[in-house]
């Protein structure tokens, strides 16, 4: 039988459609496979017999011709989506016992369309960093190492165990969030597909916040084709969260395998930014060859604020992280450390739960809302948001239908390389990803090939408000181009 851990998720589906193998078996074959994983330190919880129980279900219903959208899909959920029953911390010690008496709506979709659940996967503590190093359980480690090394490389963050889980065939598919580029970055260091929805497609209800006004949930996939089913399953509207629109979910994956022949390709001159790899230059070229060979026409474009995204995203993120984790206190649920009064606990209770990322951006959002500076720099960072916006406008304006740019200003790097010293240098990962979240449009990562160091790199598209289905036809069509990329060596079974 062919390995079930390495079947795309559309394959698994029509698989298990076909009866050429059971819900159950796949679920066992992803349990081994994240057995002997335990190196990657992907899964912070595994839930075999919760996934057991649900692949008997989904077999069940297969037998008697009742599949849902999802039946027997094996997926992974990053720990950031609360589940019911199942311990969920945003990899905390302050939520190292938080056990959620309700599910989140984007893994209740899931559930509902007849997915299985193989356990909840690591991130960065309340999805704060590019490296999933700073996790309460240790970093993520990266499948993928460079030719002749077998130093430890970052998979990127916050997502990191979602893109890692998906990359070394620990399950079919993943739940992920994107805050800054938290979905997108992580895939482009993996090899994988990752997808940003719009603002509002997928509903936040039952996320662990980090800023309301940014955060987005999406899926991170082995395939183009696999992204387009899965977001299908976790978009929809939620009146539990105003933010999430009322408007009918496209079947994406119609949107796979069209021509993008008339289509329009902007190209920012803003991203080329300084001191930016030859390597990186020379895979953003590609994919306007890949685009233009393919019939698309290849426009020049201006996005004059993009160079502001970075500064005004580190005052607005930290802003709303600041007044969102004011909710942990010690008082209702999670870490409790005792003082002499209510302030005290609350001094102890966040000093030992939170870690020093996050501390760091609870202090700079504390001092951009403060009196005297409130003016100075958020208010001042949400005029450039504005602007940041309408930069896409006015491209869009112009008939173009998507945006080409790289997803990295680099391939993965090593675990502590860049944790240790100036917070700044992390920061810039997020570079080409963060006018995505500012402006509140769909953005996609796909793997196009790899560096001198066999490494992936990944090409971004961004598009339209609420036209993911765009972005799922031009990037397969890059993904065809690009071809298959190599798979990691399982070095860690």
């Amino acid at each position: 039988m062919t390995d079930l851990t390495s079947l795309t998720l559309a394959e698994a589906r029509d698989g298990l459609r076909a009866k050429k193998f059971s819900a159950v078996e796949i679920a066992d074959a992803h349990i081994a496979a994240i057995e002997k994983a335990k190196a990657l330190n992907a899964y912070v919880l595994e839930t075999p017999e919760k996934a057991r129980a649900m692949a008997a279900e989904s077999d069940k219903r297969l037998k008697a011709g009742e599949a849902r959208p999802l039946e027997g899909i094996a997926l992974g959920v990053k720990d950031l989506f609360t589940t019911e029953g199942v311990r969920t911390t945003a990899c905390s010690k302050i939520l190292e016992n938080f056990v959620p008496p309700y599910e989140s709506t984007v893994t209740a979709n899931l559930w509902r369309d007849g997915a299985v659940m193989l356990g909840k996967l690591n991130n960065d503590e309340f999805a704060m960093g590019s490296s999933n190093e700073t996790s309460v359980f240790g970093p993520v480690v990266s499948p993928w190492q460079r030719k002749g090394s077998n130093a430890k490389l970052v998979p990127g963050g916050s997502s990191g165990g979602s893109a890692v889980a998906v990359a070394a065939n620990l399950c079919l598919g993943a739940t992920a969030t994107d805050t800054g580029g938290s979905i997108r970055q992580p895939a482009a260091f993996t090899g994988i597909v990752g997808i940003k929805p719009t603002y509002g497609r997928c509903s936040r209800w039952g996320i662990v916040a980090f800023a309301s006004s940014l955060d987005q949930a999406g899926p991170c996939t082995r395939t183009v084709r696999d992204a387009a089913i899965l977001l299908r399953s976790m978009a929809g509207h939620d009146p539990k969260d105003s933010t999430c629109i009322d408007m009918e979910v496209p079947d994406y994956e119609k949107a796979v395998g069209k021509s993008v022949k008339g289509m329009k390709i902007g190209i920012p001159k803003e991203y080329r930014v300084e001191g930016m790899p030859a390597e990186i230059e020379k895979l953003w070229e590609r994919g306007r060859a890949w685009l233009k060979n393919a019939g698309a026409e290849i426009v020049d474009i201006s996005l004059p604020h993009t160079k502001y995204a970075l500064p005004a995203y580190y005052i607005v993120a930290p802003a709303e992280a600041s007044s969102n984790l004011a909710r942990y206190d010690g008082v209702r649920y999670g870490l409790r450390v005792p003082g002499k009064d209510i302030l005290e606990q609350y001094e102890n209770t966040r000093s030992a739960g939170f870690g020093a990322e996050v501390k760091r951006r609870v202090l700079i959002g504390t001092y951009v809302l403060s009196a005297g500076y409130y003016d100075a720099y958020y208010l001042r960072a949400q005029k450039v948001r504005s602007l940041i916006k309408r930069d896409f406008e006015e491209a869009f304006k112009q008939g173009i239908h998507a945006v080409l740019t790289p997803a990295t200003p680099s391939a993965a790097f090593g675990i502590g390389e860049k944790s240790g010293g100036d917070p700044v240098e992390m920061y810039l990962n997020d570079v080409f990803t963060v006018t995505v979240n500012m402006a509140g449009l769909p953005g996609i990562a796909v793997p196009a090939g790899l560096d001198s160091f066999s490494l992936p790199l990944g090409l971004q598209l961004i598009g339209r408000p609420f036209d993911e289905e765009t972005l799922f036809t031009v990037g397969h069509v890059m993904e065809q181009a690009a071809g298959p990329i190599k798979r990691p060596d399982p070095w860690w079974s």
